[in-house]
């Protein structure tokens, strides 16, 4: 297993300091949402291609993968405009990932927390923004993965199956995993029934986890917590990536850079 970051948990830099901060601290790959991580971009629309040739040349001189082109999007906002340039900024970033030799384009598909109600009316919007998507992937030839979250649209394994369905290209439609995202009952959950029914289900399409790990404080907010001292129970998930899937890329999110050789000696241990 390959052991990255989300990259702007360090702090927006310099592209070549960036590099050079996260070969330092031990990592092999990171996630890079470009507008967040670099300076001088502020958004996607001022991205050059200098600004992804010098990407390109600095991770790999610091032998820093980069598994995830980070372009997180309202994909099933009701409001079409919004919704447009979700979808815009998606296709500009699937031909921006190619650039920089990013292996997928993450993204997810709301941005606030919905009702039960509202994921129902953002359901079929989402599902028309991911096959629009999905058209200049296959055109490109490059991977999107889309993240299930549960107070998102994309919510469960039964939504995740039916976006499979319909898109029908297991080449081009990837997922990107993470526990911390799907865990909404933490208290009353059986975490080895319940990773099992998901790995089982839709782990062939994982191309990257999410690691993170919280606790839920008196008004059950989440509070980010260092690794294997919160709520997740990660045992199942080792076990599952120990015997398919043992090249995955793991990907810190929420890093705090004072915890970060504990937090990768725990991720070590997968």
């Amino acid at each position: 297993m390959k052991i990255g970051v989300r990259a702007h948990d360090y702090g927006k830099m310099e592209i070549e300091e960036l590099a050079e901060v996260l070969h330092k601290e031990g990592y092999q790959a990171a996630q890079l949402a470009l507008p967040k991580a670099f300076k001088g971009i502020e958004q996607y629309s001022d991205i050059s291609l200098k600004h992804l040739e010098r990407i390109r040349k600095a991770f790999e001189e610091h032998q820093i993968e980069i598994p995830v082109f980070g372009c997180y999007m309202d994909l099933g906002n009701p409001d079409e405009e919004i919704r447009a340039n979700g979808v815009q900024n998606l296709k500009m970033c699937l031909a921006y990932s190619k650039e920089v030799g990013a292996k997928v384009v993450g993204t997810e598909t709301a941005y606030p927390h919905l009702s039960k109600e509202q994921k129902k009316i953002w359901y079929p919007f989402m599902m028309d923004s991911i096959k629009r998507v999905m058209e200049e992937a296959q055109k490109l030839d490059v991977k999107l993965a889309v993240e299930p979250v549960y107070w998102h649209p994309l919510e469960n394994v039964e939504a995740v199956l039916d976006v499979i369905d319909q898109v029908q290209d297991s080449e081009h439609l990837r997922l990107i995993f993470d526990a911390s995202n799907l865990l909404e009952f933490p208290e009353n959950t059986d975490q080895e029934k319940y990773w099992s029914q998901w790995l089982d289900k839709i782990g062939g399409y994982i191309d990257v986890m999410h690691i993170k790990d919280f606790t839920l404080d008196d008004n059950r907010a989440y509070v980010p917590a260092r690794l294997g001292e919160g709520i997740i129970a990660y045992d199942t998930i080792i076990q599952w990536l120990r015997q398919n899937k043992p090249d995955m890329y793991l990907l810190r999110e929420e890093m705090n850079p004072e915890f970060a050789k504990a937090d990768i000696a725990f991720l070590k241990k997968f």
